[in-house]
């Protein structure tokens, strides 16, 4: 299924609050809940953008990158994605995805950057 983002976090008030903010901005949001089956449901979503935890259950959110990095399909390889941290994790998520956001972000500057991503 087709969707413009699918978010990989754990803490389901932060995934329902991010959900509820971006589909009131017009995007079609999935979201599953931790590291064990991401790879599956991004190949599953097709997404045009990935929102990935980097702290997560069962896989970190950079293993789970490097595993969508070195995917044979290489339009899925390609997906961009946006790192969600923890404040201080920033240097090692932002060596690998796209974009990187510490939490707690504000809602302003996770659509903006969303809407540079998802052009």
């Amino acid at each position: 299924m087709k969707m413009d983002i699918l978010m990989i976090e754990d803490e389901p008030n932060i995934a329902e609050a991010v959900r509820f903010l971006l589909s009131r901005e017009g995007w079609q949001v999935g979201l599953h809940a931790d590291g064990a089956g991401a790879i599956e449901a991004i190949r599953a979503a097709t997404p045009r953008l990935v929102i990935l935890d980097l702290m997560l259950p069962h896989r970190s959110g950079t293993q789970i990158l490097d595993d969508l990095r070195a995917e044979g399909d290489a339009a899925l390889a390609a997906t961009p994605v946006l790192m969600l941290t923890a404040r201080g994790q920033s240097a090692e998520a932002g060596a690998r995805a796209d974009e990187v956001l510490a939490k707690p972000f504000d809602n302003d500057e996770l659509r903006q950057t969303v809407r540079r991503m998802l052009p």
